[in-house]
């Protein structure tokens, strides 16, 4: 459980500087120029997500259950799931609808995604790392709706082309997850069976 909240801490801690410190961030990259605080940006993003992954298998081998998932959680979830992929095609698309309507698609995406995996997961390790994805996403939502304000930042009317286009990456994205990648990559099917 140490590595995957050592990963968590380095992961959601590089993502938070915005939400906690954001005239720090602005000077530091000021000094020392954007392209390095890029570099240590990402990499240790990168090794905060490595040490996500393995520290999230290691606890997979012997999950401290905390509570019993309710068997409608993996529908609730798949249904969720699909909303967040529209979401992040939103992302991929600013000139759609959706990402006019909430503004954040990526991180409206992340809540929907942290929320689908607590419904259908048990584990104090799940509660860890999706908990903790939510909770940083609803913090940075409230941090980027609050720069948006102070900037007098309006959102730009979005195209129904666009909307349509987000809809269809996402419903492809959700179908790829959802049959085949999530259990090459996780090994666990999310689409209930019989």
């Amino acid at each position: 459980m140490t590595a995957l909240v050592l990963g968590l801490i380095l992961f959601l801690g590089v993502h938070s500087v915005r939400i906690v410190a954001d005239d720090w961030r602005t000077r530091t990259i000021a000094d020392v120029g954007e392209a390095r605080w890029k570099g240590v940006y990402s990499l240790v993003s990168l090794v905060g997500f490595v040490l996500i992954v393995w520290g999230y298998g290691l606890a997979r081998q012997s999950p401290v259950i905390l509570w019993i998932a309710p068997g409608w959680g993996r529908h609730a979830a798949s249904s969720l799931m699909l909303i967040s992929f529209v979401l992040l095609g939103a992302y991929g698309l600013r000139g759609s609808r959706l990402a006019t309507a909430v503004r954040h698609p990526m991180l409206w995406a992340v809540i929907a995604f942290a929320l689908a995996h607590l419904l259908a997961n048990d584990t104090l390790a799940d509660l860890l790392l999706f908990g903790g994805f939510g909770a940083w996403a609803l913090l940075d939502l409230q941090a980027a709706y609050r720069r948006d304000r102070h900037a007098g930042r309006k959102p730009v009317p979005g195209g129904w082309p666009a909307t349509a286009a987000a809809v269809g990456v996402g419903i492809g994205l959700w179908v790829a997850f959802a049959y085949w990648l999530h259990i090459w990559l996780i090994g666990v099917s999310p689409i209930a069976r019989g």
